[in-house]
């Protein structure tokens, strides 16, 4: 049996799967609280994920003993960019700033503007990566910042409870600002220039090899046997690719969650900062992958959900199953600002062209378009980066409605696979991550993608209308922000 551990932003899910990769049971921990103390602030205490995991596991346990009793693996799958500062004992030095923590703007601006970083790590510094957040700690909290000495991001912290090791892997290692993409190795200049060195980096592995093993004493704990082998893991969006199977050239998926993300597997490094997409190492070695991110894709849906008072599946409901034009209202989904391709912290969401005879069923259909048309923002940027895709798979709870699965489509010009009944996220591609570590399996083998339940393909009647509303979109974004 195999063991995926998932650290979420609200919550660890574990779950167990067999060798022949069935999913055995998955349990979770309740909720992690997130503590936002001054507007733009996110921090959590890395406890509470210790106390989330512990009580996943608890429950999985609990349903599943004779299962879990034959762990022999165990992958790491976890929320990005956060800064886990700890001191010379391992002891935390301040609550974990948050991948969602903009308070570094400034900070990432100046660091951003120091040519080494785009070239080296292939990215912009973005104000929710990890080192502008060290620049704020060493402006704004110098005792803590003479303090640290070791920075982890949160998965990796619990490799330390679990195993004793000071490790990271490259996907989420990339999303640090200090990591040389190309060549996968820690960049002593870009650590120079937040006033850090290498020794207090975590050392780096690939996603599929071993780094790390079970404490004893949590291996007797839980029941488990000696030489239970912890994978360096993944950041969650490699991780949940890794579980999509979306690790080779030219596969890709979409993710509705909270926030939005077009992801596609690369087979070399192709960098393109100006466009805002992140390029990233994968969870496998000589694999690297390129990242759109929407900063509000459901959340855009449940905020109208909680302006109109009706459910987000009402709202979705009301608009049938026929997909329909654009109308005249136009939806910017900037609720937070954005990333690709605007690397805007500051701009903020619109409804344009709105008239008497907007109802909320026109409202609706125009934030699922915004959504869409978003998205479509990150394939152009994709494109340009060097990309061609030419199908993408939908993951996460925005793929419950058919209707924004078919705006989707006819907004990129693209068909879209459902995959067959399953969990097949991040908890998942952790899972199968142990079982490569543990048993030295070829990854390309493990990582294989489900099958396809239902292909919606695009609308081509109103491909010209959706073109046509796609274009009107991309200019209201100059326009709200020569206003704001």
């Amino acid at each position: 049996m195999y063991l995926g551990i998932d650290l979420g932003t609200s919550g660890v899910k574990a779950m167990l799967i067999d060798a022949g990769q069935k999913v055995i049971g998955s349990a979770s921990g309740k909720e992690v609280e997130t503590s936002r103390p001054h507007p733009g602030w996110s921090e959590q205490d890395p406890a509470d994920w210790i106390r989330a995991t512990e009580e996943a596991i608890a429950a999985l346990r609990a349903g599943h003993p004779a299962e879990f009793s034959a762990v022999r693996g165990i992958g790491l799958s976890g929320h990005m960019h956060g800064a886990t500062l700890l001191d010379a004992d391992d002891k935390v030095l301040r609550p974990c700033i948050m991948w969602n923590d903009t308070r570094s703007h400034r900070e990432a601006a100046a660091l951003d503007a120091d040519p080494r970083f785009r070239k080296v790590t292939g990215n912009i510094v973005f104000p929710g990566f990890t080192a502008p957040k060290l620049a704020w700690v060493k402006g704004n909290e110098s005792d803590t910042f003479a303090r640290v000495r070791r920075v982890l991001l949160p998965k990796d912290y619990l490799r330390v409870w679990l195993a004793g090791e000071h490790l990271s892997d490259m996907s989420d290692s990339a999303g640090t600002a200090w990591l040389d993409t190309g060549a996968r190795k820690w960049s002593a200049d870009l650590l120079a220039a937040t006033g850090l060195e290498e020794r207090q980096m975590p050392g780096l592995v690939e996603g599929t090899e071993p780094a790390g093993i079970l404490r004893p004493e949590l291996a007797a704990k839980w029941g488990l046997g000696e030489g239970v082998v912890i994978a360096g893991g993944a950041g969650d969006n490699a991780a949940s690719a890794c579980g999509m199977g979306t690790v080779r050239e030219g596969t890709a998926f979409v993710s509705l969650g909270t926030s939005g993300v077009l992801f596609a597997a690369n087979a070399s490094y192709l960098p393109n900062p100006q466009s805002a997409v992140h390029a990233f190492c994968h969870a496998l070695p000589d694999t690297w992958h390129q990242m759109g991110v929407i900063l509000s894709a459901t959340d855009a849906l449940n905020w109208h959900s909680r302006v109109t008072g009706t459910s987000a599946a009402d709202l979705t409901m009301e608009l049938g199953d026929t997909l329909k034009a654009p109308s005249s209202v136009t939806f910017l989904p900037y609720l937070s600002g954005e990333r690709t391709p605007h690397n805007d912290a500051a701009i903020r969401g619109a409804f344009l062209g709105l008239g008497h005879e907007s109802g909320r069923a026109v409202l609706t259909q125009a934030v699922l378009e915004g959504v869409s048309f978003a998205i479509r923002d990150s394939l152009e940027a994709l494109k340009s980066a060097g990309t061609s895709l030419s199908r993408v798979t939908a993951i996460g709870g925005g793929s419950r409605s058919r209707y924004w699965l078919k705006s989707i489509a006819t907004a990129l010009n693209l068909p879209v696979d459902l995959p067959a009944d399953g969990d097949f996220g991040a908890a998942f591609g952790a899972a199968r991550l142990g079982l490569i570590a543990a048993t030295g399996a070829n990854p390309t083998a493990v990582l294989t993608a489900p099958a396809t339940a239902a292909t919606i393909e695009p609308e081509p009647a109103l491909a010209a209308a959706y073109e046509d509303a796609y274009q009107r979109y991309r200019r209201l974004y100059p326009a709200i922000r020569a206003a704001a």
